[in-house]
């Protein structure tokens, strides 16, 4: 009898480590789409989804890239770069997901209604808007990174990158800004650990 074990989610987040160098490998679309998935189960304010992502894996698309990411080797040895968006009209999605959310009768009209007329105030302000849609953005982000690693995938965040030519060359819509870059791919080396601070310099209680 063959037994597996799976990581928890405590041990994945200990193990992933920024990996900037990659073997040439074709990521299988059915892991893509897995990573993908569980991508999108991140929590975000409201249940607005606050994010699109941008896959990028063809050797055309990933030259284009390279220049634009400062010549960082790992956005075409990786097997995808994926751009993370955030959705700076998210509000937009409001109707859709409490409208689903009465439909199945977990929510009354009435609520429903109260919920996006807030929702919608709250994005007249620009700042409050884009402020969600990168922060929203970035957990989805994360949940990204670790998902690749459950599934035996590298990953490297950056946020080094021109987003001005990034969105003219790739066509971004003026309802997404750019929250980062994330390649995913098997590492040809192993990551080097990294210095964390402890706890008594990162955490308070209480009061500062």
């Amino acid at each position: 009898m063959t037994t597996t074990t799976q990581q928890s989610a405590i041990e994945i987040m200990k193990e992933r480590h920024s990996v900037r160098k990659y073997t040439q490998y074709e990521m299988p679309q059915a892991d893509l789409n897995a990573i993908l998935e569980a991508t999108i189960t991140a929590p975000s304010a409201w249940n607005l989804q606050h994010w699109k992502f941008l896959v990028i894996q063809s050797e055309e698309q990933k030259q284009k890239l390279l220049p634009i990411a400062y010549n960082q080797q790992q956005v075409v040895d990786s097997s995808v770069t994926i751009a993370i968006l955030g959705d700076l009209e998210a509000n937009l999605n409001a109707e859709k997901v409490y409208g689903e959310v009465v439909n199945k009768g977990f929510m009354t009209p009435e609520v429903k209604d109260i919920l996006t007329g807030q929702i919608n105030r709250a994005y007249t302000n620009e700042q409050f808007a884009r402020d969600a849609a990168v922060s929203n953005s970035s957990l989805a982000a994360m949940q990204l990174m670790l998902a690749a690693k459950a599934k035996g995938y590298d990953t490297v965040a950056m946020g080094g990158f021109d987003k001005e030519k990034f969105i003219k060359e790739f066509n971004i819509p003026e309802r997404y800004v750019p929250t980062m870059l994330i390649s995913v791919g098997k590492a040809a080396e192993k990551a080097h650990g990294t210095l964390r601070l402890p706890l008594d310099e990162v955490v308070a209680y209480e009061t500062f």
